[in-house]
């Protein structure tokens, strides 16, 4: 099976399966229907349908929006600028953070970093870094309300005050966000340098093609129109009218879709190391618009290439390789062709080089948008999501009226402890009788290399051990990522949950530009923490908590080694 230039498939016998799909998908037009706006593609009902759609024509609206880029970045050079903070989460922030590591900051063009982390150490880290009156920040969130972009906001809206003083902070802020929001209002009130108001048709995690992707790359000094370019390219490839064994967004979403049904719902993505980071934006895509009603496709990004042993039968793999990637190639070439020859599903997509990732954000839009078909789920909609958030928004209002959070339920911090907690896992099964469970990584701590690295060990382990597919997110990053599918698949994950000590705190303001604090950063991470893992518990997930103390990866390396 193949699409000449995108995709190659070697599917060995899921292949009739597919063929059979594919039949199906051409007699119903469901590209096409797609391309149309057909909410019926999903459901009868358009709610949170119809008004998601402007992602399939984003591409092409953003053209007339790159003389506005270009005024903006021409404007921050002249305020002298060096550095640039987006404020954000999830589909705000991820792809930002793809453009800032895969091309960094293009010579004469500001740095660009990311913080969605309520961990206080995160938020500190930058404001012991960065200087306020060279740094700009932008706030971006589509809704304008969400608690966490709004804190980091607040926060960074006072520290720059006190180092300026009130009439010049506005100056420092730029907002992406919805019209009408509540952002927006205080983006006016406050003086902000410029809002850049999004198409309202355009979802988030589908947003990368708009201003909320198309500002911070252009900040970077990307060339936004040749990005544009080629995601219209990609477009015109998976178009209404290309016969379906030729689309490379069809094809890919029937894989993604019918692989998961028979089974084989692990997607794992394997990456060239120069574009490792866009994995983290397909997590998101893909797990929040596919993982609800039962069913759903876990993305598992960052995981090592192992050989086929270590692999459970529900795994289907994604290779994606850059050219011209030698190194990548010699590491990975002769591991893929095993698992080919161990008969694992594997597809592969090429990329002549990184400006090939704006083809890919539409790519997986559409192939995103055609497995949540074939899965019977509406992609566009969020349904438990919202659980956490509540649970955490009670929390912060019990410690406004007490002054303390809810005791913690944390494990003693052993090997044994988590054998006994994952002893349920099935190792054996095979995929067609019930679907595998999976190995969810937790991290409520500061995101840090030491960190990484100390969870990459421990799920590296488990992997190995288990034979099950392991993830790891950061908390609370991760709630607007893969907490969706936590709450609204299968339920047959194993959620390890990490807490750890913060040696400073800071508050967050009540109101931007008041020195009053109702609660701080660890107050608010914490609640985050308590609430989704009951927002799991009240879904019948299973999850257990440790707490790290002040040395996480310390900690970590220490539960790994007691797994021997």
């Amino acid at each position: 099976m193949s699409t000449p230039l995108y995709l190659t498939a070697h599917l060995g016998p899921y292949q009739s399966a597919l063929d059979v799909a594919q039949r199906d998908l051409t007699d119903r037009r469901i590209v096409p229907r797609i391309w149309s706006h057909d909410h019926t593609v999903w459901h009868p009902d358009p709610a949170q349908i119809a008004n998601r759609l402007g992602w399939l024509h984003a591409a092409e609206n953003m053209t007339a929006h790159v003389p506005r880029l270009d005024a903006l970045f021409q404007a921050v050079r002249a305020a002298g600028y060096t550095d640039v903070l987006l404020l954000g989460m999830g589909g705000s922030s991820l792809a930002p953070e793809v453009f800032s590591i895969v091309f960094g900051a293009q010579p004469g063009h500001p740095r660009l970093a990311v913080l969605d982390s309520t961990d206080p150490g995160a938020v500190l880290a930058y404001a012991d870094r960065l200087d306020p009156a060279r740094t700009l920040f932008i706030v971006s969130t589509k809704s304008g309300t969400t608690v966490e972009t709004l804190s980091f906001f607040k926060f960074f809206y006072n520290w720059t005050v006190q180092a300026l003083g009130a009439d010049q902070a506005g100056a420092h802020f730029i907002a992406t966000t919805d019209p009408g929001s509540k952002l927006a209002d205080l983006a006016e009130q406050l003086g902000f340098r410029d809002t850049l108001l999004n198409d309202p048709n355009v979802g988030g995690r589908f947003s990368v093609l708009s201003y909320f992707g198309l500002a911070p790359a252009a900040l970077l000094g990307l060339d936004v129109r040749r990005l544009l370019n080629r995601a219209q390219g990609m477009m015109a490839a998976c178009g209404p009218d290309v016969p379906l064994a030729d689309n490379p967004g069809a094809q890919l979403g029937l894989i993604l879709g019918e692989l998961a049904r028979a089974g084989r719902n692990k997607m794992t993505l394997v990456a060239s190391p120069a574009i490792a980071s866009f994995g983290d934006w397909v997590e998101q895509l893909v797990a929040e618009s596919t993982g609800k009603q039962g069913t759903g496709i876990v993305p598992v990004v960052g995981e090592p290439l192992g050989p086929p042993v270590v692999y459970g039968d529900d795994r289907l793999f994604v290779h994606l390789r850059l050219d011209g990637d030698a190194a990548h190639d010699a590491a990975h070439s002769a591991a893929i062709q095993a698992l080919v020859e161990a008969g694992y599903p594997v597809v592969r997509l090429a990329l002549h080089d990184t400006y090939d990732l704006g083809g890919q954000f539409f790519l997986w839009g559409m192939a995103t948008a055609v497995a949540g078909q074939r899965l019977g789920v509406n992609p566009f909609d969020q349904p438990n999501v919202e659980s956490a958030k509540v649970r955490a928004r009670n929390m912060v209002a019990a410690y406004e009226q007490t002054g303390a959070l809810p005791p913690g339920e944390a494990a003693p911090l052993t090997g044994a402890a988590l054998r006994e907690f994952l002893a349920p896992a099935r190792t054996g099964a095979p995929a067609t009788d019930a679907e595998r469970g999976y190995i969810a990584l937790q991290a409520y701590v500061q995101p840090t290399p030491e960190t990484d690295a100390a969870l990459l060990a421990l799920r590296t382990r488990l992997r190995d051990d288990y034979k099950l597919a392991t993830t790891v997110g950061y908390g609370p990053r991760f709630l607007h990522s893969t907490g969706q599918l936590h709450k609204g698949d299968a339920g047959l994950g194993f959620f390890v949950q990490f807490t750890a000590d913060a040696p400073r705190d800071a508050p967050i303001p009540t109101t931007a530009g008041s020195p009053e604090s109702a609660i701080t950063f660890g107050v608010l991470e914490a609640a985050q923490a308590a609430g989704d893992r009951q927002a799991l518990q009240d879904a019948g997930r299973r999850v257990i908590c440790f707490h790290l103390g002040a040395d996480a990866p310390g900690a970590l390396h220490r539960l790994t080694e007691a797994l021997s």
